[in-house]
């Protein structure tokens, strides 16, 4: 008796279409590993983004000073916008969204106003 599993593969393989999703089938150690070599690379450039605010927010800090002392107001508008506009045309080049920059770049600029006041 020859066991359903087999007759099915067998049938799908007659058939051409069971040949193309063996040959892509990958082992579960496979996945995993491809995987976790992702996830690496995700943790890297996590680290990675995470330095870059703290730096970003270092200088920050200087220009709040500098702003304070000669009595600047933290906010400028102005530049806020020629600060989003350039972000968004490098996220965009990158493939990411201007919806997605634009929430990066305000939630980065909600931070920077608190530092600077």
């Amino acid at each position: 008796m020859i066991h359903k599993k087999t007759f099915i593969v067998g049938l799908l393989t007659s058939l051409g279409v069971c040949s193309y999703a063996f040959s892509q089938t990958k082992s579960k150690a496979t996945i995993d590993t491809e995987l976790s070599s992702s996830r690496k690379k995700i943790d890297s450039l996590d680290k990675l983004l995470i330095e870059v605010l703290g730096s970003r927010q270092r200088v920050v800090r200087e220009i709040g000073i500098y702003k304070k002392n000669n009595n600047i107001p933290p906010l400028q508008p102005d530049r806020f916008k020629q600060v989003l506009n350039k972000t968004i045309s490098v996220g965009t080049k990158e493939g990411l969204s201007a919806e997605f920059i634009t929430e990066i770049m305000n939630a980065i600029h909600k931070e920077s106003l608190r530092l600077e006041k």
